[in-house]
């Protein structure tokens, strides 16, 4: 019996550790959660907050995604809005931007400042370069974060985003080597993104589900997908069943009681 019962625990523990190994390979292709704006739902955050991408880092989301904006007076800041609360970020003295509150009682904030916050956290900073009417000083936002990112040693733990094909093929040209850039609007095909040295695409789950065959040919042209912003449960198994890499959400905590 003593024989026996050791065998059978051997046997059990080895296929325990089968069972861990099949897991962890796995998991390296599981569908990864980004927090639209941070994980403003939580409490005491807002929207594009420190404390919501704190809030991201402390669930353990691989991403938190924020919006980045130039001032009047070429200062960077953190918003998503190009007008917020009256102050219209592109226009504007960065004195008056700052000023603005968020709904959680925190100021808006400088890029420098959120950067220097969050240095200390380990999940990855998605950064959504804002399309900008003046391309000039969209070109210049973009060099300037890129510059920031390499002073608060940050460079290896960023990716961009961006509504705009100017920005898109700036962020590709002044991004250190190997940077992902990603593009948002949903108007070029994979095939398009890989030539013009994109990353992968970053859309709608409205342009994805009309082109459900971007998902497979992103994949084969070695271009990461990420779906956005996709809060219903129905919409994150979607994406999940059809191998997206990344969904972004206003919801992690939801997204993640699927994953699990």
């Amino acid at each position: 019996m003593h024989v026996f019962s050791r065998f059978f625990y051997t046997v059990l523990f080895q296929a325990a550790l089968t069972l861990c190994a099949t897991q962890s390979a796995g998991a390296q292709g599981m569908t990864k959660v980004i927090a639209h704006r941070g994980h403003w739902t939580a409490e005491g955050a807002a929207q594009n907050s420190i404390r919501s991408f704190v809030k991201a880092d402390s669930i353990n989301c691989y991403g938190s995604e924020f919006d980045i904006w130039m001032t009047g007076d070429d200062v960077p800041v953190v918003n998503h809005d190009a007008s917020f609360k009256g102050v219209v970020m592109e226009e504007s003295p960065s004195a008056d931007v700052v000023a603005v509150k968020l709904d959680n009682g925190e100021t808006l904030p400088r890029l420098d400042s959120f950067l220097q916050a969050v240095t200390g956290t380990s999940t990855r900073l998605i950064c959504e370069v804002k399309s900008h009417k003046d391309k000039k000083k969209e070109e210049k936002l973009i060099r300037e974060a890129v510059r920031m990112m390499k002073e608060y040693g940050l460079s290896h733990r960023v990716e961009y985003i961006t509504f705009s094909r100017e920005g898109l093929l700036n962020l590709i040209k002044y991004a250190p080597s190997g940077t992902p850039v990603y593009y948002l609007t949903g108007d070029m095909t994979p095939a398009e993104l890989k030539a013009a040295g994109a990353a992968g695409f970053d859309y709608n789950i409205g342009v994805v589900k009309l082109h459900p065959e971007w998902l497979t040919e992103a994949h084969e042209l070695g271009l990461k997908t990420n779906v956005w912003t996709v809060d219903d449960e129905v919409d994150m198994q979607w994406c999940i069943s059809h191998g997206a890499d990344f969904i972004t959400t206003n919801r992690p905590e939801r997204l993640f009681r699927l994953l699990w």
